[in-house]
């Protein structure tokens, strides 16, 4: 139970930030959408660093059902465990909009109309997940001490260079359609983005681990704690 609730407050403490930044950039920018961007991208990806530093050795830090499918089908979790934090994060990943909501005085649920859809939006959120999951098992097996820092940056990064703002999150994304806020998404668009994370995911991580096939953990090496789920 100590990795259920990991990935249930984990997640949650994510969204609340993400919500949470979003909707404090957006009112001190005065209408500056690139500094609202800025910002909450930054704060995002600092709360990213912080949450996987706690929990890796607790759940191992996924928050994100893509992540725990592709850490499942490579054999680093099991299927029991793949269905049980998808249970907390789902559930975690509302509460997190929720909480915000109530920081801001807004309704709690709200519908988002937000629409992100087309080809290019679908394909960033598939190169989103791609390099997210490429990340994290390129680092499992290059620089598992690192991960923190690594997927944090990376999301920043990803931000600003992909046509969607990266949610590269299934709990995230459907979280996010509960938002009528700067980090809304329509329920419309919820199951193409869903789709093209599965994807790109599960692409990521096979070519992580085709291209680091040969490469002996560096935790084997230098003693380094291996996230345990």
């Amino acid at each position: 139970m100590r990795a259920w609730w990991a990935e249930f407050l984990g997640t949650a403490l994510l969204l609340v930030t993400v919500v949470g930044s979003g909707h404090m950039a957006l009112e001190l920018a005065d209408g500056n959408l690139a500094l609202a961007l800025l910002a909450n991208s930054l704060v995002t990806g600092l709360m990213l660093a912080v949450l996987i530093t706690l929990f890796i050795d607790v759940s191992g830090a996924h928050f994100n059902p893509a992540v725990s499918l592709a850490m499942c089908l490579i054999g680093a979790v099991p299927r029991v465990t793949l269905l049980r934090y998808w249970s907390a994060q789902l559930p975690g990943a509302v509460l997190g909009v929720v909480m915000a909501h109530a920081m801001w005085e807004l309704p709690l649920i709200q519908q988002a109309v937000q629409v992100r859809s087309g080809p290019g939006v679908w394909f960033a959120e598939l190169l989103a997940s791609f390099g997210l999951l490429f990340v994290i098992v390129a680092a499992m097996r290059k620089q598992p001490r690192q991960i923190p820092w690594l997927v944090g940056a990376y999301i920043t990064s990803a931000y600003w260079f992909t046509a969607s703002t990266s949610f590269a999150n299934p709990a995230v994304t459907v979280a996010r359609a509960l938002t009528d806020s700067f980090t809304g998404i329509a329920p419309g668009s919820v199951p193409a983005f869903v789709s093209a994370q599965c994807v790109g995911a599960l692409l990521g991580c096979h070519a992580a681990r085709v291209l680091f096939q040969s490469s002996e953990p560096q935790e084997q090496r230098d003693g380094a704690p291996q996230p345990r789920n």
